[in-house]
């Protein structure tokens, strides 16, 4: 539920089916904008985002309990992140456009990226703004050429009554088709699944938790015609913290460590909820350390009362298990939806052997885990189910012992980290924001960067085409002026 009482009615599904409805009658029209115009439209959902700030984060705070410097800091992310997909339509080779031209024998072959159709989204609880109604899952769709039909999370309604308005507008003062973008509410699953199973639906994106996402991804593969599902599933984001830099660094790597794993009371995707250490001397000053932080630590308020609800009882189960050790606990406090921080100990033969370990905590917990030697330490890392991130601190010396420890984690992992935290995900076109199932149910796509444009579109190959029915990219002129793969070749001259 949301943190105010400005709650949002339940979308019929009479009305969803209208959304779905008008937004594929559109498509056609809106895959033809010209580039210039869907630039135009994206960079002024931005600039009315920007226009209403001061009520949107004052708002969006009502319904969160996130500190406004947090919210600053995402909203600024968010505009950035429209703009930086307004700026790849520019530079226009995102089409990955492919010639291939011969004359013994004769042969023309030309392909391209095209867009899927019109895209459910679901937005995520966690981040009202970035993964949200205007966030990369919206953005990178109607880059595309793909209207979206948008589910609102009940976490903040009217955040995202306001996001969705500034859409609206953005489309009118452009030109855009009104029915481009669409968003319906409902807290109740059948909402969701409603949306999914609808036959002009061609791709889901969601962000969530794995229950969830699991269900629409069955619910898609059910269907007539299955759908792709991208859905971003969470993960315990693996911590390494090898023996030299354990030696020489202890506070200072515990102190950076569980700043992550308290970043935002733990409710980030890539919040660090284990840590595996290899016993050498260092090991006990560490946790040491850590738990030292940890107990100084006050509860913060979490987004929801679901959310708190789940994180509590997911910590219950930890300090009910045997196996576990409760190193330290933070301090409680009277805030509302109040977390208290938890830090639980175990070893390598515990946790191969309890599969419970590796489900996510939503919040700021994390579990230690003790190996005895290298073997022990690649033991849990063959055991790792696929996950966000992988993390691994180390010295030169370290890293050089190590290095299988790194191919290892190339097959476990989307985003591989060298003596950093994975929280704070960078918005760039070489960023991966994915991983292996459980993680993810597509490995090989990410819900962050430029690179997630591609969910929602299909390459398409055009043989033999006379060169005024070709799209602009494939033509022999140029006439946008982007890179293209001529006879393997990248060139941007005429043909």
């Amino acid at each position: 539920m949301s943190n105010n009482n400005d709650t949002v009615s339940e979308t019929s599904k009479t009305t969803i089916d209208k959304a779905i409805e008008n937004a594929h009658a559109v498509f056609q029209e809106y895959k033809q904008v010209k580039t210039a115009e869907r630039i135009l439209f994206l960079q002024n959902i931005a600039a009315e985002i920007n226009a209403i700030k001061p009520l949107l984060i004052e708002v969006t705070q009502r319904e969160t309990y996130l500190p406004t410097a947090r919210l600053e800091g995402e909203l600024l992310r968010t505009t950035n992140q429209i703009n930086l997909f307004a700026n790849l339509l520019q530079e226009g080779s995102w089409v990955k456009a492919v010639i291939d031209i011969k004359q013994d024998p004769p042969s023309d072959i030309r392909q391209m990226q095209i867009p899927l159709g019109v895209v459910a989204v679901f937005g995520a609880s966690n981040f009202p703004y970035a993964f949200s109604v205007a966030g990369g899952d919206t953005i990178a769709a109607l880059a595309a050429g793909c209207p979206v039909v948008y589910k609102s999370n009940p976490a903040h309604p009217q955040t995202s009554v306001m996001v969705a308005a500034c859409i609206k507008k953005a489309a009118e003062k452009t030109g855009i088709p009104q029915h481009v973008f669409s968003i319906v509410y409902g807290a109740s699953h059948q909402v969701g699944l409603h949306l999914v199973m609808h036959p002009l639906i061609t791709a889901v994106a969601f962000t969530g938790s794995f229950n969830g996402g699991k269900a629409l991804y069955d619910a898609a593969a059910k269907r007539k015609t299955p759908i792709p599902v991208y859905a971003e599933m969470g993960s315990v984001n693996p911590i390494f913290v090898l023996p030299e830099i354990m030696q020489q660094q202890a506070t200072v790597v515990a102190e950076k460590i569980i700043a992550s794993n308290l970043q935002g009371v733990g409710q980030f995707c890539t919040n660090p909820g284990l840590v595996i250490l290899t016993e050498y001397a260092g090991t006990d000053n560490f946790v040491e350390a850590s738990a030292a932080l940890i107990s100084k630590t006050n509860a913060g308020s979490m987004l929801t009362e679901n959310i708190h609800q789940a994180y509590s009882s997911g910590v219950k189960k930890l300090a009910e298990k045997e196996t576990l050790h409760l190193a330290a606990q933070g301090l409680s406090t009277v805030a509302p939806q109040a977390a208290v921080p938890h830090l639980f100990v175990t070893d390598a033969a515990n946790f191969l052997t309890d599969e419970n370990l590796q489900e996510e905590v939503f919040g700021p917990s994390s579990i230690f885990i003790k190996a005895a030697d290298k073997a022990a330490l690649f033991n849990i890392v063959n055991h790792l189910h696929g996950q966000l991130t992988a993390t691994v601190w180390g010295t030169d010396n370290d890293l050089a012992e190590y290095a299988t420890l790194i191919q290892l984690l190339e097959e476990k992992a989307g985003r591989l980290i060298i003596n950093n935290v994975p929280t704070g995900v960078e918005v760039t076109a070489a960023m991966v924001h994915g991983g292996p199932f459980p993680a993810t149910t597509y490995s090989g796509a990410t819900s962050v960067g430029t690179g997630s444009i591609y969910r929602f579109t299909r390459p398409v190959c055009y043989q033999g085409f006379p060169q005024f029915l070709l799209p602009g990219a494939l033509k022999n002129e140029n006439p946008l002026k982007i890179w293209r793969l001529v006879n393997g070749s990248p060139s941007t001259e005429n043909i």
